[in-house]
């Protein structure tokens, strides 16, 4: 490519997928090599063409985040990248732009949005008040207004907190003063997208039940928490009893807004050779274990994905 080629600046008009992918080939312009050794974890990059956004969906928060995903199709492989290189230069939020969007894809955003703040609040790093607070505050709004959004989905009202809380979920807020977050809900998510190609929320959706069940006793504090200030559970019980009903509350809101609670509800109908397939991809994705509520290595995570089904 010459250089009265080379662009100077991206625009990124859509949602994750748009912005992520100008994120990678910002990264590609701007850093000799191939782009995939940055999600390969290979080495770091040392800049990123300037990129703005106009958004489209209210979702995955990469209109303000340093992150982003990409697929390779050789091996259907999905990962991520962070750096704060990546993070758009602006973004156009206009609530009216999302308003064309099939319900299942506002609902999909709905559920990202919680997740990327979940991933952070389900930890044992450490936490603080003024971040819980914030954190709680942001997933009772979701969980309001995506219900409004099943039922009517030209509320500009509700759409406007969606698409805000969408970018204060992925924008560090969320995870000032902990470990940085789990994340294996999402590792565990990212190679359903890549073999089954799911839409992401749907996908965290499906697993983040089994996931719940598996780690909810080395993080019963945070689980118990979640149940009372979010899931609005009776303080009524044993901590377990509570923790457990607040998961139930959980799984119930996602059906409630037609999303999967597990792997049949998603469409996936994998072969256990699947499952441990991958299994092995995201173990190796994620250098071996990984976990902040609980670490878990590739047996756990084909215990998960098992439980899913």
């Amino acid at each position: 490519m010459s250089s009265a080629t080379i662009p100077n600046f991206l625009l990124a008009v859509g949602g994750g997928s748009a912005i992520d992918s100008a994120k990678a080939i910002g990264y590609g312009i701007a850093n000799e090599g191939d782009v995939w050794d940055f999600y390969d974890y290979q080495r770091e990059a040392k800049g990123c063409l300037p990129l703005g956004v106009i958004l489209t969906i209210a979702a995955t928060g990469s209109e303000m985040s340093d992150s982003s995903v990409i697929t390779k199709e050789e091996g259907l492989v999905k990962r991520g990248y962070s750096s704060d290189y990546g993070r758009p230069k602006f973004a156009i939020m206009n609530p009216e732009l999302t308003m064309t969007l099939p319900d299942y894809q506002t609902a999909c955003g709905c559920t990202d949005i919680m997740m990327h703040t979940m991933e952070r609040y389900f930890t044992n790093g450490g936490n603080m008040e003024i971040t819980d607070a914030l954190a709680e505050g942001l997933l009772r709004t979701v969980k309001h207004n995506a219900v409004i959004l099943r039922d009517d989905p030209k509320n500009y009202d509700a759409r406007a907190e969606v698409m805000w809380a969408g970018s204060l979920a992925h924008n560090g807020l969320t995870g000032c003063g902990n470990d940085g977050g789990d994340w294996m809900t999402h590792k565990l998510e990212h190679e359903l997208g890549g073999l089954y190609d799911v839409a992401h929320g749907a996908g965290l959706a499906a697993i983040w039940g089994s996931w719940a069940r598996y780690v909810y006793k080395d993080c019963l504090p945070r689980f118990k928490r979640f149940a009372l200030n979010v899931m609005d559970v009776k303080n009524e019980g044993s901590d377990e009893e509570i923790a457990l009903r607040g998961i139930e509350a959980m799984e119930e809101f996602y059906r409630s807004i037609n999303m999967p609670t597990n792997l049949r509800e998603l469409g996936v109908t994998a072969t256990d050779e699947d499952l441990i397939l991958m299994a092995k991809k995201c173990a190796v994705g994620v250098g071996g274990e990984m976990g902040s509520a609980k670490v878990l290595n590739e047996e756990a995570m084909l215990a998960i994905y098992r439980m899913s089904m």
